[in-house]
């Protein structure tokens, strides 16, 4: 049986895991104190994701970049990928929380949102 020590980021609590597999599926986690470390080792042992924040460059607006993040988890193997297509966009101002600033980024389904309002300079 393969064991994996994980420390949960579900929480503040900061609970260290253990994660017991079998054929590479989960058969047991322990050492968490709420429900959601057991509902993070679980996935990030067989399918890690995250969620990217950034900023995008803006053209026209009262400041030169927006914040942004990934509308939703990503896979984490294509961190540098969605990286990479946020680093060469360019958008124009008004932009506005919420707004899309890249559609599907890297391939992953997910779209890159604004996290912050930037108005026409």
């Amino acid at each position: 049986m393969e064991k994996r020590e994980l420390t949960c980021i579900g929480c503040p609590m900061g609970c260290m895991l253990t994660v017991s597999m079998e054929n590479g599926e989960v058969v047991e986690v322990a050492g968490n104190t709420c429900p959601k470390g057991d509902i993070y080792a679980r996935k990030e042992v067989v399918n890690p994701t995250r969620i990217v924040t950034s900023t995008v460059k803006i053209s026209g607006g009262d400041k030169e970049r927006v914040s942004c993040k990934t509308a939703s988890d990503i896979p984490k193997d294509k961190i540098f990928e969605v990286m990479k297509d946020i680093d060469g966009a360019l958008v124009k101002a008004p932009v506005h929380i919420g707004d899309i600033l890249i559609q599907d980024v890297a391939g992953t389904g997910v779209d890159v949102i604004a996290t912050r309002n930037i108005e026409i300079a």
